[in-house]
């Protein structure tokens, strides 16, 4: 599944490599280069944060799930203890 980015999204951070570069490193990278390396980043290293970020949601929803029980769970046969306990009070 290639990651696609939007063409606004794409600019912005292909002007983010462009700046690292002017700001860190001995030379410019320019624009065409600049999203060749964002084009390879993207497929190379894109799935690799993606699956990342698939497993974080899959950790987090089953340990919701898992905790359903606990957060709404119901007493069954409740109706005749209401009542004996309304007949107490009388």
């Amino acid at each position: 599944m290639a990651i696609e980015l939007s063409r606004e999204i794409r600019a912005e951070a292909v002007a983010s490599i462009e700046r690292y570069f002017r700001e860190n490193m001995e030379e410019k990278i320019g624009n065409i280069a600049a999203g060749a390396l964002l084009g390879y980043f993207l497929e190379e290293l894109g799935p690799l944060v993606y699956n990342k970020a698939v497993a974080d949601v899959q950790e987090r929803l089953q340990v919701r799930v898992s905790e359903l029980d606990i957060d709404h769970h119901q007493d069954e046969f409740q109706y005749w203890r209401k009542f004996d306990q309304q007949r107490k009070k009388r």
